[in-house]
């Protein structure tokens, strides 16, 4: 699987949350609050969708399934203005970015296995503090093999790499 690396600037996020675990997946309430006011957010980027996680620091280190987490759904906008009830705003913060493009079911987590016990260990790279988040574009179709999406992965140099390049 080809993989890009990418240093994203910060970026403004509008949309809903939910807290939620692998376990007891809530995932669906965030879209389901989201997408009927999707409309009203007021200077959209683009067109696309943000699936968004944010974990606890020490969340890899040892994964329960029953370990909560933020769920996001959102969308890009260029400024804060007129925020539509229920909806929150949520700053990304910018930094490098391991993007791999997905095409398979959202049901799959398979590629997250790949991701962060086959790819990552392999890498000069270790997980970085920071939001994981998917880019869900025109291609993407909930829970289709055609599906496709970017799987974004927040990353940073592993220190002996640093110290020896």
């Amino acid at each position: 699987m080809e993989v890009r690396i990418e240093l994203l600037p910060s970026k403004k996020l509008v949309g809903c949350r939910v807290m939620t675990s692998l376990n007891n997946d809530k995932t669906y309430q965030a879209w389901r609050s989201f997408m009927p006011m999707r409309k009203l957010v007021q200077r959209q980027v683009n067109s696309v969708l943000v699936s968004l996680s944010v974990y606890d620091a020490d969340y890899f280190s040892d994964i329960n399934i029953d370990s909560a987490f933020e769920k996001w759904a959102l969308v890009e906008v260029s400024e804060y203005e007129n925020i539509p009830e229920g909806m929150e705003t949520f700053d990304l913060p910018g930094g490098l970015y391991a993007v791999f493009d997905y095409k398979g079911s959202s049901t799959d987590t398979a590629i997250y296995y790949h991701i962060l016990n086959e790819w990552l260990p392999a890498s000069r790279f270790q997980l970085d503090d920071r939001p994981h988040f998917e880019i869900l574009g025109e291609n993407y179709r909930n829970d289709d093999s055609d599906s496709e999406e970017e799987i974004w992965i927040p990353i940073k140099q592993r220190l002996l790499y640093s110290i020896l390049a």
